[in-house]
């Protein structure tokens, strides 16, 4: 019987969907996306609770499994298909993962599409608020990032001269840092990693302004 082809319950602007999109292409992991819209709701819908009952995207439906939360799913990849994305050694691997969880745990929750309208409604900001609160987060921790990078084992990419799990989770942060017009002249680093992985074609294949949604 022929293995299933993996399902990813995706939305086009979710950082997390799209760092599970750049490692699934840097595996070479053919999948098929299906679309939930976060802007009507359709992540609230019981057929998505059952995926992920947090209601959240992406759910990653491969080898039988629902998979949730992206650098699980991540993790899952590097696993189960070798996927290269943490260094050898354990030092390597904590830096790794510490700059991974600058953005995903850090710089992402607090600018969630969720807790930013919850802020909003709460107190009756509006658009500028909106906007206010975005730029302050992800600027301050983006600058954290740069300082972070300051690191002799900085090279091309964040880790070394080869992309890894701090890049897939970094480059959604930069696309979202553009949306909100953040200044990133200040660092240096971020916009040479940023070159470095918009030549390569698992990042661009998976960036949300491209042709495949």
């Amino acid at each position: 019987m022929a293995e299933q082809m993996p399902v990813l319950y995706d939305y086009w602007r979710s950082s997390a969907s799209y760092r599970v999109r750049i490692a699934l292409n840097l595996a070479g992991i053919e999948y098929r996306p299906v679309v939930v819209n976060l802007l009507d709701g359709a992540h609230k819908a019981a057929e998505h609770l059952e995926r992920n009952p947090q209601g959240f995207v992406p759910a990653l439906e491969i080898d039988g499994l629902m998979l949730t939360q992206s650098l699980a799913i991540i993790e899952y990849l590097i696993e189960t298909r070798g996927l290269p994305l943490l260094p050898d050694d354990l030092p390597g691997r904590a830096r790794v993962r510490a700059l991974a969880h600058a953005i995903a745990m850090d710089i992402h929750p607090v600018c969630n599409l969720s807790v930013v309208a919850h802020v909003m409604e709460i107190t009756g900001g509006g658009a500028e608020a909106r906007s206010d609160w975005m730029q302050y987060f992800i600027s301050q921790g983006l600058a954290s990032f740069e300082a972070m990078l300051d690191h002799a084992e900085t090279g091309r990419f964040c880790h070394g001269d080869t992309p890894g799990l701090a890049d897939i989770c970094l480059m959604p942060q930069v696309y979202n840092a553009d949306r909100w017009g953040i200044d990133m002249s200040a660092m240096p680093r971020i916009q040479a990693i940023r070159q470095a992985c918009d030549q390569l074609p698992a990042f661009v294949k998976a960036h949300p302004d491209s042709n495949n949604f």
